[in-house]
């Protein structure tokens, strides 16, 4: 079965960096979408960064010219550089990917548990 499991969350200073990483593990036939979605409680889970299979990306407004979204295809990994962090980017951050399991009938969303970024001003 498909696993993502993210990693590098943490508490760090306003003005901070971090750096996510997520892994898609098991029997994979093809990815189109990578993905990174954050959630305040009491919010809706919103879109943050994503790359597409041919390389485009996009980016929430509040974090463009701060965030990169970054992968190696090969090792069906993933990454989000976050730099200048504000408090206002706490939040559990959430690594998604459309992509096709292998024995699958097509491609389908898959999570990861999530980890918690915390920013303090």
């Amino acid at each position: 079965q498909v696993q993502l499991v993210e990693s590098g969350g943490g508490l760090v200073q306003a003005g901070g960096s971090l750096r996510l990483s997520c892994v898609a593990s098991g029997s994979i036939n093809s990815i189109n979408t990578m993905g990174w979605y954050r959630q305040i409680p009491g919010n809706q889970r919103e879109l943050v960064a994503r790359i597409f299979s041919g390389g485009s990306t996009n980016y929430a407004d509040s974090v463009k010219g701060r965030f990169t979204i970054s992968r190696d295809s090969a090792k069906n990994t993933w990454f989000l550089q976050m730099n200048g962090l504000k408090p206002e980017d706490t939040a559990v951050y959430y690594c998604n990917s459309l992509l096709w399991e292998s024995g699958g009938t097509g491609p389908r969303l898959y999570w990861g548990q999530g980890t918690q970024v915390t920013v303090s001003s």
